[in-house]
């Protein structure tokens, strides 16, 4: 009986909406999780529904997700996702909107650490960066920038698709559309399998590309060539930041939006069988108690896994069953220490002329997997990077919370250890098949494409597409979902 008053209602609003005709805008739509998937879905569908409709956004944690940073010695750091590519075309966008900045770029040099020496050193010298490559492993890493450029030249015709209105309703159908069988296969083959194919050296996959996945997805060169391909781009293109932290981004969509930001925890959808369009029923919880509403639209914009034994959101009434979680995510550990490094672990007794600012590793030390002498979220004008014999804020990335002893391996004393742990990406494998964003008419999740590949600016895909599929399937246009040969189409519309 707890729920009739509120069905009644919403049946008497929903009849309403249906007497003024088909063309009626949705009311009221749920949006799950505030992390740059969620407000970056509420700022896209309130483009395309227009500013009257209500956005709901449920975040049970902080607004960001993981876009996040940490305070050590009253000054901000990123710990979440760091910085992105610079064809990261949304992100690009949103940070443009927003009238928010780059933050200047403090150069460093990188090496790759083997657990006993460095199977790798960047110099300042480009040519002879270029040169030492080419010394150790041949023309392996030409043959890795043609593969990784040809995977990324077929991904950016999303934009151009997304820029006509076009969706797609399952992970699979947008991956075909960019690149047909290949990009599909690419899920199911390792990284290894798909580089070793195209001429890449096994030593040069040992060193460097296992490095940059441990680095980016804690995972290794087993791992899909999809996801790899992604993240291999990252390390090659040039990376930003925003200027005061990247959560702004999140913060200021949904300001943008006038989303209505509810801290809660969503529980449960309940579809609610009517004639015409479906209604959802949403429960949430916080710490004044439970809550419930009525939706038109409800996208799911946080991760579905099974890791704890459960998704979290049970969906009920829907027939056939809906079961959208996939699998576990991998666990990552981002510790920011302020202290001394130990540059003796890595071979400079003296750390005055320790010269890296950052450092990846191969398999083994496998108690870390990245460090990085990290700049505050604010940079003045006059600011410089810490010397390697001064006490510095570093970053250190590992599956597993570090022990004490690790910590005295990394750093010869330290003032403060703070940490964040993410279950930051999927822990990839083969699928047999790959996830659907539309859960039913119009319950979306997301986070489906984070099967394939996961990053911020992936997100920012995901949640453009489910944004254009609500709209294109709430005003019946069918044509512009699920379209094959879309490049001949977007060009026969120019």
């Amino acid at each position: 009986m707890a729920r009739a008053a509120p069905l009644l209602a919403a049946l008497a609003a929903l009849l309403a909406a249906a007497a003024t005709g088909g063309d009626a805008r949705p009311s009221k739509i749920a949006v799950v999780g505030a992390g740059i998937g969620g407000s970056a879905v509420a700022h896209f569908l309130q483009q395309h529904f227009g500013p009257r409709v209500q956005i709901d956004v449920f975040e049970k944690g902080t607004v960001g997700g993981r876009l996040a940073t940490i305070s050590v010695n009253k000054q901000h750091y990123e710990s979440g996702a760091a910085s992105f590519h610079s064809l990261s075309l949304h992100m690009q966008d949103f940070v443009k909107q927003l009238g928010l900045r780059h933050r200047r770029e403090v150069v460093g040099r990188s090496a790759i650490f083997s657990g006993e020496h460095f199977v790798l050193e960047e110099t300042d010298w480009y040519l002879l960066n270029l040169f030492r490559l080419w010394w150790h492993y041949g023309i392996s890493f030409l043959r890795l920038q043609m593969w990784v450029e040809e995977v990324m030249e077929k991904f950016m015709r999303i934009y151009k698709y997304q820029a006509h209105g076009y969706a797609f309703s399952g992970v699979e159908e947008l991956l075909y559309s960019l690149g047909e069988s290949a990009f599909v296969n690419m899920t199911q083959r390792s990284v290894a399998e798909s580089l070793l194919q195209v001429g890449v050296t096994q030593r040069f996959i040992d060193d460097v590309v296992s490095a940059v996945l441990r680095a980016s997805y804690g995972q290794s060169a087993a791992m899909p060539a999809f996801a790899g391909a992604m993240s291999l781009a990252g390390a090659q293109g040039s990376l930003w930041s925003v200027e005061g932290g990247n959560k702004l981004v999140c913060s200021g969509l949904l300001k943008l939006t006038k989303a209505n930001v509810i801290h809660a925890t969503v529980t449960s959808v309940t579809l609610q069988n009517t004639e015409g369009k479906p209604l959802y029923y949403v429960e949430y919880e916080n710490e004044v108690g439970n809550g419930s509403d009525f939706y038109d639209i409800v996208v799911i914009a946080t991760p579905l896994h099974l890791d704890n034994g459960s998704s979290g959101i049970t969906f009920e009434g829907f027939d056939p069953p809906i079961d959208a979680a996939q699998g576990s995510f991998q666990p990552t550990v981002v510790s920011l220490v302020h202290g001394y490094l130990n540059s003796s672990y890595f071979g400079f007794p003296d750390p005055k002329l320790f010269p890296f600012a950052s450092i990846l590793t191969t398999d083994f030390p496998n108690f870390f997997c990245s460090l990085d002498n990290i700049c505050p979220v604010n940079i003045s004008a006059n600011f410089r990077r810490k010397q390697p014999q001064e006490a510095a804020v570093w970053r250190v990335q590992s599956p597993k919370p570090l022990l004490r002893s690790q910590l005295k391996t990394l750093f010869r004393s330290y003032y403060s250890v703070q940490t964040a742990e993410w279950r930051a990406h999927p822990v990839y494998g083969p699928h047999s098949t790959l996830p659907r964003f539309a859960l039913h008419d119009q319950l979306f999740h997301l986070n489906a494409l984070e099967w394939a590949a996961s990053s911020v600016e992936v997100m920012a895909v995901a949640a453009k597409n489910v944004a254009l599929l609500a709209y294109n399937r709430w005003y019946q246009d069918l044509d512009k979902i699920d379209q094959k040969d879309l490049m001949h189409k977007v060009k026969t519309e120019l």
